[in-house]
């Protein structure tokens, strides 16, 4: 017999390559953006809100990381349902694994010397020094390194962890209710810790930075988790249907 064939030919192997390759992509794609704050007011052509609250002025900042995150969340529910804990805490190391290595890989690509034909056909007439531009974007410090890792497996393991509660508590009902919830509970981690440990602890932002942009963040995931929530069931139609006999 054929094992290697027969590994792969089995439909919950390719569903879980299927779904961690998702899941890695997402995840590494918002560690890499992550470092860009950018205003949703202005995004959408409106003036900064300016709100005066007691934590101060108030405004709609937010990290680009946070953009497609929600479908982490949302995949690792999926891996979760048909993988169990164990499935979504091996998915889990192995992506923060693979973030700092590819932190690693792309800070080293920061150091090698520009070609002279490179910075001339970029530089344009403003003087633009594309290499200083590429090294202040990809050479993220380490602590946005640490508190992207960090906030990671504490939000994943977590998730992993209130989804598996409540699925038990409502004894396998209610998809809606441990997607949704489990969530909703990790994102505000993940939201806080990365940028607290990032922005704060490493750099220079003050308590109403922080507090403001991560409440954004994770108010921005509170409701993308909600809207999404219909993607829960379909996935799962599709996926029982996939696997049949398998399931």
């Amino acid at each position: 017999m054929n094992i290697d064939a027969t590994l792969f030919n089995s439909k919950r192997t390719k569903l879980f390559i299927f779904l961690f390759g998702i899941f890695l992509s997402n995840a590494i794609v918002a560690e890499i953006i992550g470092v860009k704050i950018f205003s949703v007011e202005k995004t959408f052509g409106f003036s900064p809100l300016h709100l005066n609250t007691f934590l101060g002025t108030w405004d709609l900042n937010q990290t680009a990381g946070a953009l497609n995150w929600p479908f982490v969340f949302i995949t690792s529910d999926i891996i979760n349902e048909y993988f169990g804990k164990k499935g979504v805490q091996r998915v889990s190391f192995l992506t923060a694994g693979f973030i700092a290595y590819c932190f690693v890989i792309i800070y080293g690509a920061t150091l090698l010397v520009p070609a002279d034909f490179w910075l001339e056909v970029n530089r344009g007439a403003d003087n633009f020094n594309i290499n200083e531009g590429f090294s202040k974007i990809f050479r993220q410090g380490l602590g946005i390194i640490l508190g992207s890792l960090t906030a990671f497996l504490l939000s994943q393991l977590l998730d992993a962890s209130v989804f598996h509660y409540i699925r038990k508590k409502t004894d396998g009902g209610k998809i809606w209710l441990r997607a949704t919830g489990s969530t909703l509970v990790s994102q505000l981690i993940d939201s806080f810790v990365v940028i607290g440990i990032a922005f704060v602890v490493f750099g220079n932002w003050t308590m109403e930075q922080w507090i403001s942009t991560s409440l954004n963040s994770y108010l921005y995931k509170f409701f993308t988790a909600i809207l999404l929530t219909p993607i829960i069931y379909l996935a799962h139609y599709w996926i029982d249907k996939y696997l049949g006999a398998e399931k």
